[in-house]
């Protein structure tokens, strides 16, 4: 009795994820639609082809980096570990693809560990869809065991660039944190790990960003007496200053590293500035009695969203890239900043502070909607990961402001920083 009960529990489950699987079924390869069910992806434990203890350890670390990316990425759901116990054992040489289906599986990525050298790894992926057999692609990652991390990294990278998706894991996020006594710039991981401080210096260094390439930061320091902007070089160990003069802030590169858009008062009045990825050929891009600052390049390069207050208080608005044709964003709040523009250019981040409170909204330029993504301490300068699903921003939601990450509709939210007080994150793009 006992038997047959588990048998009728077993096709249960069965049926609701075969059920979810047609409901939800995606053709591999496209891009999955925000709002759309995850993709069911299937990660037996690795298959190690070495008996040595550290390639052990650091393929199975490697496997649950991995599987964190995943789960994180909001593209992928892992199937619970515990159904493969209901199927047989995996062989690679012979996979029982029909099994695999039967547990809610549409993706399979099968892992094996093989040692290198001493302090190598070989760390190897292979993906195939479930309902098809195929597979759908391979991948075979050579490095030194110090190197887990990225290696899982990467591999996670692929799977979102194999399904249409920008990757994600291998992105860094710029930051300024007090927890040495200064203001200076650090750079991490986009899960919070590999904290590095970038400047070590006795000045105030603020406003960091990073370029896609994640090669240079631009940012603002006060080196040599008054807010400077610099690009520092990262593997070149160059620093460039590029604009001087008055005040000089808010650099922000645009989504192709061709271009960099910044503030600057050196004219006498604050204004909006584009310029060559190196910091050449600087243009200005506004002309008025007023302050225009906070530019943000839209994924187009054709149009500028900025800061301005022409009317009275400081609100959002988007021009085009010539300086034309100056649209207004925002109406409520007595002071909006900081606006940021989603990878696919549909929607833009903001602060703005109503009622006392300073909260990040989300515009949607098609339906001309406004969403509030927090309620609780006091959060700015939102920026958009990579593949725009999720944002980065600080907040005092739990005292001192930290760095904080939560989804693109303000949900799952994920603390990074905890040691002093740290501030206005940056995400590469």
């Amino acid at each position: 009795m006992k038997k047959h009960m588990i048998i009728i529990f077993l096709i249960f489950i069965c049926l609701i994820f075969f059920w979810q699987s047609k409901l939800f079924s995606q053709r591999v390869g496209i891009t999955i639609e925000k709002g759309v069910a995850a993709i069911s992806v299937a990660t037996p434990k690795p298959i190690f082809k070495t008996k040595k203890d550290i390639a052990i350890k650091t393929g199975n670390y490697i496997y649950g980096v991995f599987k964190d990316d995943l789960r994180f990425s909001l593209v992928f759901s892992l199937v619970p570990e515990g159904f493969t116990s209901y199927i047989r054992p995996l062989n690679p040489k012979q996979i029982f693809f029909k099994d695999w289906e039967s547990i809610g599986a549409k993706i399979l990525v099968v892992t094996e560990v093989n040692e290198d050298t001493d302090d190598n790894i070989i760390y190897s992926i292979t993906v195939y869809d479930v309902k098809t057999s195929k597979m759908i692609f391979g991948k075979k990652y050579r490095g030194k065991i110090k190197s887990g991390r990225l290696i899982a990294h990467k591999a996670a990278d692929e799977m979102m660039i194999n399904f249409g998706e920008k990757p994600v894991f291998s992105s860094k996020i710029v930051f300024v944190s007090s927890r040495d006594g200064n203001k200076e710039i650090y750079m991490m991981d986009y899960d919070g790990n590999n904290q590095t401080r970038l400047t070590k210096n006795r000045y105030i260094d603020i406003l960091p960003a990073i370029s896609p390439d994640k090669k240079k930061i631009a940012y603002t320091s006060y080196r040599s007496g008054k807010p400077d902007l610099y690009i520092q070089y990262l593997y070149e160990g160059i620093l460039k200053k590029i604009s001087t003069g008055g005040v000089n802030y808010g650099a922000k590169w645009s989504c192709d590293g061709k271009y960099l858009v910044y503030t600057s008062s050196k004219s006498g009045n604050a204004e909006i500035y584009i310029a060559d990825s190196n910091g050449s050929n600087s243009q200005k891009v506004t002309f008025s009695r007023w302050v225009d600052s906070s530019p943000d390049l839209s994924p187009s390069n054709n149009e500028i969203a900025l800061t301005s207050d022409r009317t009275g208080s400081p609100q959002i608005y988007v021009i085009n890239r010539d300086g034309t044709n100056i649209r207004r964003i925002t109406f409520e709040g007595t002071y909006n900043d900081s606006p940021a523009w989603s990878p696919d250019g549909e929607n833009l981040l903001f602060v703005s502070r109503i009622e006392g409170r300073f909260d990040i909204y989300k515009y949607n330029f098609r339906a001309q909607t406004y969403s509030k993504l927090t309620n609780r301490g006091r959060n700015e300068n939102p920026s958009w990961s990579p593949d725009g699903r999720h944002i980065v921003f600080s907040s005092t939601i739990n005292g001192t402001p930290q760095i904080y990450i939560m989804d693109y509709k303000g949900t799952r939210r994920i603390r990074l920083t905890y040691k002093g007080k740290n501030t206005m994150p940056y995400w590469s793009k």
